[in-house]
């Protein structure tokens, strides 16, 4: 069993601490016995902190058997464990933005003994999903839509006469997008009754950076918080503070600085008995006793004036120690009474009551699970990573250390993914041409068009799902002038466990209808080295899409860097394809030829299942283009193939609609001069969503695993 230590908190509630992951099912003596949030109804302060800890440790045991997202989890136990013993869900609903923080949710909801299964093929699914639970109130993935789909409950229900609570749990690093800022504005100006609850980790995935995070350390040191009485009444209290409070270092000045600001703000005589009682010296927590209750509205009302949730018109809560689960019960029980938009501060730490996981948040922020032959051992997240083989964000890392080191104009921007995108090397290296934008691509897209209009060359590192979101940036402020930005598209692909809300699979055909886009997608590690330069080198709009993970093993070929650092390497023209290799090209009695245009990642997978095929087919001739650019196409090899009466068959890991293989079927079709259509078969995603699994295992579920591919290869050849 796992060592774990007694801390006690200043509010004397218990928490364990753990050291290691438990290697074995613990004992859950109390947390067993819940099935629904109902069963939480009449726990008493000390069940629920037993409960709290108990769900704890069985979180700790479900990852490190399943895997997956660990840091945020662990942060919100005892915030999880407050609103479903207050709030009567599924009536009530309670919306988690994102989903990484929703693994406790499912717990108590119905899901505990299947939680080792998450992220699992036919296993539960990585975040919150509709079909999945009725506690799950809205399919979640992508951050900042809390908010606005509890409005979108609240006035439908408002509409429908109900009266149910919403609460939209939010994480401080999801507040940076601008969705939730724009639902949080109309909110206020439909008079909406919706709770926000701001859950302050200070992280998004990377640290979290801007003015934003800095608002919310701002509230959290002045040592006052915004409580509220039975009546409903705000009340201003002293806030205790954990021993262990990674912020406690502030506490005691920002305390004192915060009195001198209220000093002036309130009546003198007031501030004279202020003042006294600062020179008496501050109180412990266990002497603060609540201000008068006139006082307190007073200075409530006065407190904070540039507090920005006060300020658009949100009845502003906290902040509160989110790991005292008695005392959120309690303010939850006070809050869900209140009419119109109200927002509760919490502040927690990510991967609280794990040690390592506090200690090293973005680290833990996912982990894989733990190998069965060894589980006491390696605590640690664990990836199958060769040493050899490097992943393709490593790649894009290394080209920007290469090319900035001469090339001062290279600018990297981020939305808060520094870690995920191969930038932390950099970021270090060059701090003056990294942004890192937080959770806000629209913004990011748009910053890098105004960068470019001033001649700089802004590379933009997004995930290929989150680029969707900036999609009107994309066409409007950058391709629409032709602006020279380039987009490292990340994640581009399906992406295994994390499901359909983050696989890659649309940006091809969203991207190719753009007007004056260069789309490349490299199918090894030096070719996507060598795109991102020749893309880099491009003066217009350009992206290059590569996969998650690992490459195939392919050496970096550097030899066109010179010693100065100059990144001349070897420079790929763009829109051409190249033949990779042939099989049975030597027969001179072959009467069909097959031309297979595989696209980034399918280009191992085609070599592959034309070399099976073309064992049992010697009549056969099989062409295997590695395609390179989806846009421009290569024509002149498609009028090449047409010409010499090869079939054709295109390969991409991309839905088929609007894909690459719809960019050759619309080329094709284009030749009005041709008399007869040649054979094509277009191979990729069918127009599905793809469930979560291994990516393996997604690859065989559409058919794109090299069995899939050979069948399908074969009943277009035999009919």
């Amino acid at each position: 069993m796992p060592n774990n230590d007694l801390h006690t908190d200043l509010n004397k509630n218990t928490l364990t601490i753990f050291h290691e992951l438990p290697t074995v099912r613990p004992s859950t003596p109390l947390l067993d016995t819940v099935n629904s949030p109902d069963d939480l109804t009449h726990f008493s302060d000390d069940k629920l902190v037993q409960l709290a800890n108990e769900l704890r440790e069985f979180l700790l045991y479900s990852v490190g058997q399943s895997g997956g997202h660990f840091g945020a989890n662990l942060g919100v136990v005892e915030l999880t464990v407050a609103l479903h013993k207050v709030f009567d869900a599924p009536n009530d609903k309670l919306v988690w933005d994102v989903g990484h923080q929703a693994y406790p949710h499912k717990i108590l909801t119905g899901r505990r003994e299947r939680l080792t299964s998450i992220r699992s093929k036919d296993g539960l699914t990585a975040f919150p999903e509709r079909s999945e639970s009725v506690y799950d109130s809205f399919g979640v993935g992508h951050s900042s839509t809390a908010i606005s789909a509890g409005l979108g409950m609240s006035l439908a229900m408002r509409y429908q006469g109900k009266s149910n609570s919403v609460v939209a749990i939010v994480g401080d690093g999801a507040m940076t997008g601008g969705m939730a800022f724009e639902a949080m504005n109309d909110a206020v100006q439909q008079n909406a009754d919706i709770i926000v609850v701001l859950n302050d980790n200070d992280m998004s995935i990377s640290q979290a950076t801007g003015g934003f995070s800095k608002h919310l350390a701002t509230l959290w040191q002045r040592g006052l918080a915004v409580d509220i009485d039975k009546l409903g009444n705000p009340i201003i209290t002293h806030r205790t503070i954990s021993s262990d409070d990674r912020r406690i270092r502030h506490y005691l000045h920002m305390a004192g600085d915060a009195f001198d600001d209220l000093s002036v703000k309130i009546p003198k005589k007031l501030s004279e008995k202020i003042a006294e009682k600062i020179a008496e010296g501050l109180p412990t927590p266990a002497q603060i006793i609540h201000l008068p209750e006139k006082i307190a509205n007073k200075i409530a009302d006065n407190m904070f004036p540039e507090n920005l949730f006060k300020a658009i018109g949100f009845q502003y809560f906290g902040p509160f120690d989110g790991h005292d689960v008695v005392k959120l019960s309690q303010v939850f029980e006070r809050i869900k009474y209140l009419k119109g938009a109200v927002l509760v501060h919490v502040h927690t730490v990510k991967g609280k009551g794990f040690s390592p996981a506090e200690h090293d948040p973005i680290g833990y922020h996912a982990i894989g699970k733990l190998p069965k032959n060894d589980l006491a051992k390696q605590p640690v997240p664990l990836t199958n990573a060769h040493k050899n083989v490097k992943k393709y964000s490593q790649v894009f890392g290394e080209f920007l250390m290469d090319t900035a080191k001469t090339d001062k104009k290279l600018i990297a921007i981020t939305p808060a993914m520094a870690e995920g995108s191969g930038m932390v090397a950099f970021a270090k290296a060059f701090p003056n041409q990294y942004f890192d934008v937080a959770i806000a691509e629209q913004h990011a897209v748009t910053l890098a068009g105004g960068m470019a209009c001033e001649g700089l060359k802004p590379i933009v590192a997004i995930y290929s799902t989150f680029l969707q979101r900036g999609y009107d940036q994309l066409i409007h402020d950058i391709a629409l002038q032709n602006l020279d930005v380039t987009f490292a598209i990340d994640r581009a692909g399906l992406v295994g466990e994390d499901g359909a809300t983050h696989a890659g699979v649309f940006d091809m055909s969203f991207m190719r209808c753009v007007p004056n886009m260069v789309i490349a997608c490299p199918s090894d590690e030096n070719e996507c080295y060598q795109l991102l330069n020749a893309c880099y080198q491009y003066q217009g709009t350009s992206a290059v899409r590569y996969p998650r993970g690992e490459g195939v093993g392919v050496e970096i070929d550097k030899a066109g860097i010179d010693k100065n650092g100059a990144n001349n390497a070897n420079h790929f023209a763009i829109g051409k394809a190249v033949l990779d290799c042939q099989f049975n090209n030597k027969n001179q009695k072959v009467n069909k030829k097959i031309a297979v245009l595989a696209f980034g990642s399918m280009l191992k997978t085609a070599k592959h299942a034309c070399e099976i095929i073309a064992k049992n087919s010697p009549k056969t001739q099989f062409s295997v283009y590695n395609m390179r650019f989806v846009k421009p196409l290569d024509n002149e090899l498609i009028d090449t193939l047409i010409r010499e009466d090869y079939h054709i068959i295109t390969l991409e890991e991309h839905q088929l609609m609007g894909g690459a293989g719809s960019a050759v079927n619309e080329y094709i079709l284009s030749k009005t001069y041709m008399t007869s259509v040649p054979n094509v078969l277009n191979i990729g995603i069918d127009d599905k969503f793809i469930p979560h699994g291994s990516h393996s295992q997604q690859l065989e579920y559409c058919g794109l695993d090299v069995n899939g591919v050979v069948q399908k290869m074969n009943h277009f050849l035999h009919h």
